[in-house]
């Protein structure tokens, strides 16, 4: 990934249900969506931001949302043909496209490869049925292994997703739960510990005391297998919560944590797009239907533009970086900063960081106390 590339994010934000630990950008609606429409605003919202953007090349574009593979495979052609017509997208660019395991969904995959996708993140979550049922999926473990199977057969490179640290699961539980995933595995695993979002259900039953998380240390002992027995299988933590073998890394995600720029259309989106020296901030509304009726009036539906400070650039730099293997470049830190990060050398007598020639990594002990780790460079 060159620190020149750019990457188109397109949000889809629709949903069968809500489930309990998220705090996307989701909704659920009991009438029809009118998919079509919904496609071409993000057609004219694409073309607004092409505007914005003459002569970068797109490397990487990722469908999110939301539920993706709810759109009908007529749709997400009619997107990348649009992105096609807008930009130059280079002959190796990844095309992302999140996809739950349901039956239902999984039988649009050849129509997604027809019309241009090449990778797919499946949402399998859980290989366990209670607990799928207690975070709100419409799947069973089964239906999902058989829709991650057929993928894999559809598409170059697949990402198996699942969450852990989930209510009352203990390490033993995950151990075997892991070892079976990563007999599935295709060469890249997305493995999220659950975190109590501000918002939502589970953080409203976490309030009251009716939700049962594992705790601080348990959490720690479980991303410590998660570490180890990836690494076993040769996966590498090229980033705290993302595992592959070497060449099938996201891109996308890589984009965003190197600091790159990206368009982000649909409701809800976010940008980040540089523009000589300057670098700005850019959402969209986050209602659908307010956000397709401004597209249709404005040609946008962005809402918010900032330009970001400097040192809001350095904070945000640090932020992304620390969270990749490769970490941060620290002439390109101090350029934006105006400095070296702070407690450089406390930090690293502690075994928190390390220098790789001019890079700044976080290691494993202070990958599991990131936020604590970041806190102190940026201080």
């Amino acid at each position: 990934m060159r620190s020149s590339d750019f990457g188109i994010y397109v949000h889809w934000p629709f949903c069968k249900a809500k489930c309990p630990y998220c705090d996307f950008n989701s909704h659920v609606r009991h009438e029809p969506v009118d998919t079509m429409s919904f496609a071409d605003a993000l057609g004219r919202e694409l073309a607004w931001f092409a505007q914005r953007t003459q002569g970068r090349e797109v490397a990487s574009i990722f469908f999110g949302g939301g539920t993706p593979s709810l759109m009908p495979p007529a749709a997400v052609g009619q997107v990348l043909d649009a992105i096609a017509g807008l930009w130059r997208v280079l002959p190796d660019a990844e095309v992302t496209l999140e996809a739950n395991p349901t039956s239902v969904e999984a039988k649009n995959f050849a129509g997604y490869r027809v019309a241009g996708i090449n990778r797919v993140s499946v949402g399998v979550q859980a290989l366990d049925d209670a607990d799928l049922k207690a975070l709100g999926r419409q799947h069973s473990a089964a239906e999902a292994l058989a829709a991650f199977r057929l993928a894999a057969k559809i598409f170059p490179r697949v990402s198996f997703d699942l969450i852990y640290a989930r209510p009352g699961q203990t390490v033993e539980q995950w151990r075997g739960e892991l070892t079976r995933a990563l007999c599935e595995q295709q060469g890249h695993m997305s493995l999220y510990q659950l975190t109590i979002e501000e918002g939502t259900r589970y953080a409203h039953l976490h309030a009251a005391g009716k939700l049962n998380v594992p705790d601080e240390e348990t959490g720690a002992d479980l991303y410590d297998l998660t570490q180890e027995l990836t690494a076993k299988a040769g996966l590498q933590a090229y980033e705290i919560s993302n595992h592959a073998l070497p060449g099938h890394e996201s891109r996308h995600n890589l984009l965003y944590w190197r600091y790159g720029d990206y368009a982000g259309a649909g409701p809800g989106a976010h940008s980040r797009i540089g523009q000589g020296s300057d670098r700005f901030a850019l959402a969209t509304e986050r209602h659908p239907e307010s956000w397709r009726a401004r597209v249709l009036a404005d040609g946008h539906g962005v809402v918010e533009e900032t330009r970001i400070e400097i040192a809001d650039q350095a904070a945000e730099y640090l932020l992304m970086g620390l969270r990749i293997a490769d970490g941060i470049d620290l002439a390109r830190y101090r350029e934006l900063a105006g400095r070296l990060p702070s407690h450089l050398p406390e930090l690293t007598e502690m075994g928190l960081i390390s220098m790789r020639g001019d890079r700044l990594i976080a290691t494993h002990a202070g990958r599991r106390v990131l936020n604590a780790v970041i806190s102190q460079l940026a201080a």
